[in-house]
Protein backbone atom coordinates (compact mmCIF):
# COMPACT_ATOMS: atom_id res chain seq x y z
CA UNK A 1 0.00 0.00 0.00
CA UNK A 2 2.84 2.38 0.82
CA UNK A 3 4.69 1.62 -2.42
CA UNK A 4 1.53 2.00 -4.47
CA UNK A 5 0.45 5.11 -2.52
CA UNK A 6 -2.97 3.53 -2.09
CA UNK A 7 -3.49 3.74 1.67
CA UNK A 8 -7.01 3.48 3.10
CA UNK A 9 -7.65 6.05 5.80
CA UNK A 10 -9.05 3.54 8.27
CA UNK A 11 -7.60 0.07 8.88
CA UNK A 12 -9.04 -2.53 11.25
CA UNK A 13 -6.63 -5.15 12.62
CA UNK A 14 -8.48 -7.97 14.40
CA UNK A 15 -7.33 -11.22 15.98
CA UNK A 16 -6.39 -12.87 19.28
CA UNK A 17 -4.42 -11.14 22.00
CA UNK A 18 -0.67 -11.03 21.49
CA UNK A 19 -0.45 -11.83 17.76
CA UNK A 20 1.10 -8.51 16.76
CA UNK A 21 -1.77 -6.18 15.83
CA UNK A 22 -0.46 -3.08 17.62
CA UNK A 23 3.13 -4.03 16.77
CA UNK A 24 2.37 -4.03 13.05
CA UNK A 25 0.43 -0.77 13.44
CA UNK A 26 3.50 0.91 14.94
CA UNK A 27 5.81 -0.52 12.27
CA UNK A 28 3.43 0.48 9.50
CA UNK A 29 3.36 3.99 10.97
CA UNK A 30 7.15 4.05 11.18
CA UNK A 31 7.47 2.99 7.52
CA UNK A 32 4.94 5.62 6.48
CA UNK A 33 6.31 8.52 8.52
CA UNK A 34 10.02 7.80 8.16
CA UNK A 35 11.40 10.62 10.30
CA UNK A 36 12.32 9.76 13.92
CA UNK A 37 10.44 6.48 13.46
CA UNK A 38 12.23 4.84 16.42
CA UNK A 39 10.23 7.06 18.78
CA UNK A 40 7.01 5.24 17.89
CA UNK A 41 8.21 2.06 19.63
CA UNK A 42 8.40 4.02 22.89
CA UNK A 43 4.58 3.87 22.94
CA UNK A 44 4.46 0.05 23.13
CA UNK A 45 1.90 -0.58 25.88
CA UNK A 46 3.78 -3.67 27.09
CA UNK A 47 6.80 -1.59 28.10
CA UNK A 48 7.16 -1.52 31.88
CA UNK A 49 6.97 2.27 32.13
CA UNK A 50 3.78 2.46 30.04
CA UNK A 51 2.13 -0.44 31.86
CA UNK A 52 2.96 1.23 35.20
CA UNK A 53 1.38 4.50 34.05
CA UNK A 54 -1.81 2.73 32.96
CA UNK A 55 -1.98 0.88 36.29
CA UNK A 56 -1.41 4.10 38.24
CA UNK A 57 -4.25 5.85 36.41
CA UNK A 58 -6.68 3.23 37.69
CA UNK A 59 -6.35 4.89 41.11
CA UNK A 60 -7.28 8.30 39.75
CA UNK A 61 -10.84 9.61 40.16
CA UNK A 62 -12.79 9.59 36.90
CA UNK A 63 -12.89 13.41 36.84
CA UNK A 64 -9.09 13.58 36.77
CA UNK A 65 -8.87 10.98 33.97
CA UNK A 66 -11.44 12.90 31.94
CA UNK A 67 -9.46 16.12 32.35
CA UNK A 68 -6.27 14.36 31.25
CA UNK A 69 -7.23 11.68 28.67
CA UNK A 70 -4.73 8.86 28.17
CA UNK A 71 -2.69 9.12 24.99
CA UNK A 72 0.89 8.07 24.19
CA UNK A 73 2.62 10.24 21.61
CA UNK A 74 6.40 10.04 21.73
CA UNK A 75 6.40 10.83 18.01
CA UNK A 76 4.66 14.10 17.05
CA UNK A 77 2.79 12.52 14.13
CA UNK A 78 1.84 9.20 15.77
CA UNK A 79 -0.54 8.84 18.72
CA UNK A 80 -1.75 5.75 20.58
CA UNK A 81 -5.07 5.81 22.44
CA UNK A 82 -5.15 2.94 24.95
CA UNK A 83 -7.83 1.54 27.30
CA UNK A 84 -7.93 3.56 30.52
CA UNK A 85 -9.27 3.37 34.07
CA UNK A 86 -10.33 0.45 36.30
CA UNK A 87 -12.58 -0.95 33.54
CA UNK A 88 -9.90 -0.47 30.87
CA UNK A 89 -12.14 1.31 28.39
CA UNK A 90 -11.62 3.62 25.45
CA UNK A 91 -13.43 6.71 26.77
CA UNK A 92 -15.46 9.56 25.37
CA UNK A 93 -12.77 12.01 26.62
CA UNK A 94 -10.13 10.21 24.52
CA UNK A 95 -12.28 10.23 21.40
CA UNK A 96 -13.02 13.93 21.87
CA UNK A 97 -9.26 14.53 22.07
CA UNK A 98 -8.81 12.48 18.90
CA UNK A 99 -11.46 14.56 17.16
CA UNK A 100 -9.75 17.79 18.27
CA UNK A 101 -6.32 16.61 17.09
CA UNK A 102 -7.48 15.09 13.79
CA UNK A 103 -7.62 18.37 11.78
CA UNK A 104 -4.07 19.37 12.82
CA UNK A 105 -1.61 18.97 9.97
CA UNK A 106 1.41 16.66 10.30
CA UNK A 107 4.56 18.23 11.66
CA UNK A 108 6.56 16.65 8.83
CA UNK A 109 5.52 14.61 5.83
CA UNK A 110 2.04 13.88 4.55
CA UNK A 111 0.46 11.80 7.33
CA UNK A 112 -0.65 11.74 10.94
CA UNK A 113 -1.30 8.23 12.28
CA UNK A 114 -3.66 7.50 15.19
CA UNK A 115 -3.72 4.00 16.70
CA UNK A 116 -6.76 3.12 18.80
CA UNK A 117 -5.64 -0.03 20.58
CA UNK A 118 -8.57 -2.26 21.61
CA UNK A 119 -11.37 -0.26 20.03
CA UNK A 120 -13.66 -3.12 21.08
CA UNK A 121 -13.29 -1.73 24.62
CA UNK A 122 -14.86 1.60 23.65
CA UNK A 123 -18.02 2.46 25.52
CA UNK A 124 -21.10 3.45 23.55
CA UNK A 125 -20.48 7.19 23.79
CA UNK A 126 -16.87 6.82 22.69
CA UNK A 127 -17.78 4.61 19.73
CA UNK A 128 -20.40 7.08 18.54
CA UNK A 129 -17.95 9.96 18.91
CA UNK A 130 -15.36 8.11 16.82
CA UNK A 131 -17.93 7.60 14.06
CA UNK A 132 -18.00 11.34 13.40
CA UNK A 133 -14.26 11.28 12.61
CA UNK A 134 -14.57 8.10 10.53
CA UNK A 135 -17.31 9.60 8.38
CA UNK A 136 -15.18 12.53 7.20
CA UNK A 137 -11.52 12.03 8.11
CA UNK A 138 -9.15 14.81 7.08
CA UNK A 139 -7.02 13.77 4.07
CA UNK A 140 -3.80 13.58 6.11
CA UNK A 141 -5.18 11.25 8.82
CA UNK A 142 -4.67 7.48 8.99
CA UNK A 143 -6.64 5.64 11.68
CA UNK A 144 -5.61 2.12 12.72
CA UNK A 145 -8.03 0.26 14.99
CA UNK A 146 -7.27 -3.01 16.77
CA UNK A 147 -9.77 -5.46 18.25
CA UNK A 148 -9.90 -9.08 19.28
CA UNK A 149 -13.19 -9.62 17.49
CA UNK A 150 -14.24 -7.25 14.73
CA UNK A 151 -17.87 -8.27 15.24
CA UNK A 152 -17.88 -6.76 18.72
CA UNK A 153 -17.78 -3.37 16.99
CA UNK A 154 -20.66 -1.32 15.68
CA UNK A 155 -21.45 -2.31 12.07
CA UNK A 156 -21.08 1.37 11.14
CA UNK A 157 -17.46 1.31 12.36
CA UNK A 158 -16.66 -1.95 10.56
CA UNK A 159 -18.14 -0.67 7.32
CA UNK A 160 -15.79 2.32 7.28
CA UNK A 161 -12.58 0.30 7.78
CA UNK A 162 -10.50 -2.00 5.59
CA UNK A 163 -10.24 -5.24 7.63
CA UNK A 164 -7.17 -7.39 8.21
CA UNK A 165 -7.43 -10.58 10.27
CA UNK A 166 -4.38 -11.73 12.27
CA UNK A 167 -4.14 -15.49 12.80
CA UNK A 168 -2.20 -17.43 15.40
CA UNK A 169 1.33 -18.66 14.67
CA UNK A 170 1.87 -22.34 13.97
CA UNK A 171 3.97 -24.53 16.25
CA UNK A 172 7.17 -24.22 14.21
CA UNK A 173 6.91 -20.42 14.17
CA UNK A 174 6.22 -20.33 17.91
CA UNK A 175 9.19 -22.57 18.67
CA UNK A 176 11.47 -20.35 16.58
CA UNK A 177 10.12 -17.25 18.34
CA UNK A 178 10.52 -18.67 21.85
CA UNK A 179 14.02 -19.88 21.03
CA UNK A 180 14.98 -16.37 19.94
CA UNK A 181 13.69 -14.96 23.24
CA UNK A 182 15.37 -17.63 25.41
CA UNK A 183 12.43 -17.77 27.83
CA UNK A 184 12.05 -20.13 30.77
CA UNK A 185 9.57 -23.05 30.60
CA UNK A 186 9.38 -22.69 26.82
CA UNK A 187 7.41 -25.91 26.26
CA UNK A 188 4.75 -24.93 28.75
CA UNK A 189 4.51 -21.41 27.37
CA UNK A 190 4.18 -22.92 23.89
CA UNK A 191 1.15 -24.96 24.96
CA UNK A 192 -0.56 -22.26 27.01
CA UNK A 193 -0.07 -19.42 24.51
CA UNK A 194 -1.75 -21.39 21.70
CA UNK A 195 -0.07 -19.53 18.88
CA UNK A 196 0.18 -16.11 20.50
CA UNK A 197 3.80 -14.92 20.87
CA UNK A 198 2.83 -11.90 22.97
CA UNK A 199 1.01 -14.09 25.48
CA UNK A 200 3.90 -16.58 25.53
CA UNK A 201 6.53 -14.08 26.60
CA UNK A 202 4.37 -12.00 28.96
CA UNK A 203 2.64 -14.80 30.86
CA UNK A 204 3.31 -14.93 34.62
CA UNK A 205 3.24 -18.70 35.12
CA UNK A 206 3.04 -18.48 38.92
CA UNK A 207 0.00 -16.20 38.76
CA UNK A 208 -1.52 -18.37 36.02
CA UNK A 209 -1.19 -21.51 38.17
CA UNK A 210 -2.85 -19.77 41.12
CA UNK A 211 -5.77 -18.62 39.00
CA UNK A 212 -6.01 -21.98 37.28
CA UNK A 213 -6.22 -23.76 40.63
CA UNK A 214 -9.20 -21.61 41.52
CA UNK A 215 -10.93 -22.01 38.15
CA UNK A 216 -10.35 -25.76 38.09
CA UNK A 217 -12.02 -26.05 41.48
CA UNK A 218 -14.85 -23.86 40.18
CA UNK A 219 -15.40 -26.26 37.28
CA UNK A 220 -15.36 -29.28 39.58
CA UNK A 221 -17.93 -27.67 41.85
CA UNK A 222 -20.09 -26.46 38.94
CA UNK A 223 -19.93 -29.95 37.42
CA UNK A 224 -20.93 -31.64 40.67
CA UNK A 225 -17.58 -33.37 41.33
CA UNK A 226 -16.90 -31.48 44.56
CA UNK A 227 -19.08 -29.80 47.20
CA UNK A 228 -19.65 -26.05 47.09
CA UNK A 229 -17.53 -25.66 50.23
CA UNK A 230 -14.44 -26.59 48.18
CA UNK A 231 -14.90 -23.40 46.19
CA UNK A 232 -15.38 -21.01 49.12
CA UNK A 233 -11.71 -20.67 50.09
CA UNK A 234 -10.91 -19.67 46.52
CA UNK A 235 -13.85 -17.26 46.44
CA UNK A 236 -12.61 -15.52 49.58
CA UNK A 237 -9.07 -15.30 48.23
CA UNK A 238 -10.27 -13.82 44.92
CA UNK A 239 -12.42 -11.25 46.73
CA UNK A 240 -9.40 -10.21 48.82
CA UNK A 241 -7.35 -9.44 45.68
CA UNK A 242 -9.18 -6.22 44.92
CA UNK A 243 -6.92 -4.99 42.14
CA UNK A 244 -6.93 -8.28 40.22
CA UNK A 245 -9.49 -8.14 37.44
CA UNK A 246 -12.05 -10.85 36.79
CA UNK A 247 -10.99 -10.96 33.12
CA UNK A 248 -7.74 -12.64 34.18
CA UNK A 249 -9.75 -15.50 35.71
CA UNK A 250 -12.18 -15.68 32.80
CA UNK A 251 -9.32 -16.11 30.31
CA UNK A 252 -8.14 -19.12 32.30
CA UNK A 253 -11.69 -20.45 32.57
CA UNK A 254 -12.12 -20.25 28.78
CA UNK A 255 -8.90 -22.23 28.33
CA UNK A 256 -10.01 -24.93 30.78
CA UNK A 257 -13.43 -25.24 29.15
CA UNK A 258 -11.72 -25.62 25.78
CA UNK A 259 -9.60 -28.44 27.16
CA UNK A 260 -12.65 -30.13 28.70
CA UNK A 261 -14.46 -29.93 25.35
CA UNK A 262 -11.49 -31.55 23.58
CA UNK A 263 -11.17 -34.28 26.18
CA UNK A 264 -14.89 -34.99 26.00
CA UNK A 265 -14.40 -36.16 22.40
CA UNK A 266 -11.04 -37.81 22.97
CA UNK A 267 -12.07 -41.44 23.06
CA UNK A 268 -15.00 -41.44 20.66
CA UNK A 269 -13.89 -39.22 17.79
CA UNK A 270 -10.32 -38.04 17.69
CA UNK A 271 -8.22 -40.44 19.74
CA UNK A 272 -5.50 -38.62 21.67
CA UNK A 273 -5.93 -34.84 21.64
CA UNK A 274 -3.56 -32.03 22.54
CA UNK A 275 -4.72 -29.72 25.31
CA UNK A 276 -3.24 -26.54 26.72
CA UNK A 277 -3.20 -27.64 30.36
CA UNK A 278 -1.60 -31.04 29.93
CA UNK A 279 -0.23 -31.17 33.50
CA UNK A 280 -3.79 -31.29 34.92
CA UNK A 281 -5.20 -33.55 32.19
CA UNK A 282 -6.41 -36.13 34.72
CA UNK A 283 -8.55 -33.64 36.60
CA UNK A 284 -9.90 -32.15 33.40
CA UNK A 285 -10.70 -35.61 32.05
CA UNK A 286 -12.76 -36.27 35.20
CA UNK A 287 -14.77 -33.10 34.55
CA UNK A 288 -15.22 -34.07 30.88
CA UNK A 289 -16.60 -37.46 31.90
CA UNK A 290 -19.09 -35.82 34.22
CA UNK A 291 -20.59 -33.03 32.09
CA UNK A 292 -22.57 -33.02 28.85
CA UNK A 293 -22.02 -30.98 25.71
CA UNK A 294 -25.13 -28.98 26.62
CA UNK A 295 -23.55 -28.19 29.99
CA UNK A 296 -20.38 -26.99 28.26
CA UNK A 297 -22.40 -24.81 25.90
CA UNK A 298 -24.21 -23.24 28.86
CA UNK A 299 -20.90 -22.74 30.70
CA UNK A 300 -19.30 -20.92 27.76
CA UNK A 301 -22.42 -18.76 27.34
CA UNK A 302 -22.26 -17.82 31.01
CA UNK A 303 -18.57 -16.88 30.74
CA UNK A 304 -19.46 -14.73 27.72
CA UNK A 305 -22.01 -12.93 29.89
CA UNK A 306 -19.44 -12.40 32.64
CA UNK A 307 -17.01 -10.86 30.13
CA UNK A 308 -19.65 -8.27 29.25
CA UNK A 309 -20.58 -7.66 32.89
CA UNK A 310 -16.91 -7.25 33.82
CA UNK A 311 -16.92 -3.97 31.91
CA UNK A 312 -19.56 -2.73 34.35
CA UNK A 313 -17.43 -3.33 37.43
CA UNK A 314 -19.19 -6.40 38.87
CA UNK A 315 -17.93 -8.04 42.05
CA UNK A 316 -15.81 -10.87 40.72
CA UNK A 317 -16.16 -13.32 43.61
CA UNK A 318 -19.96 -13.06 43.66
CA UNK A 319 -20.09 -13.43 39.87
CA UNK A 320 -18.04 -16.63 40.02
CA UNK A 321 -20.13 -17.93 42.95
CA UNK A 322 -23.22 -17.47 40.77
CA UNK A 323 -21.50 -19.30 37.89
CA UNK A 324 -20.96 -22.36 40.10
CA UNK A 325 -24.53 -22.31 41.48
CA UNK A 326 -26.17 -21.93 38.06
CA UNK A 327 -24.14 -24.64 36.35
CA UNK A 328 -24.38 -27.02 39.31
CA UNK A 329 -28.17 -26.92 39.10
CA UNK A 330 -28.25 -28.02 35.44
Amino acid sequence: MIRGERIPQTLLFSGPEGVGKATLARRFGAALLGHDAYKIEQDDLSLESNAALIAEREKWPSEKRNEDPLVFSSHPDFATFAPDGPLRQITIAQMRMLKERAPLKPLRGAWKVFLIDSIDRANEQAANSLLKTLEEPPPHLLLILTARNAYDLLPTIRSRAVPFYFGRLNEAQMREFLKSRNVDDAERRLALAEGSPGVAVSMDLEAYDRRRGAMLTLLKVAGGLEPFSAWMKHSESIAARRTEKIELYLEVLYALLGDVARLGHEATEFGHVEIRNQDVAGELRAVAARVSFEWLTAAVARVDELVELARRNIQKALALDAFAVQLRSR
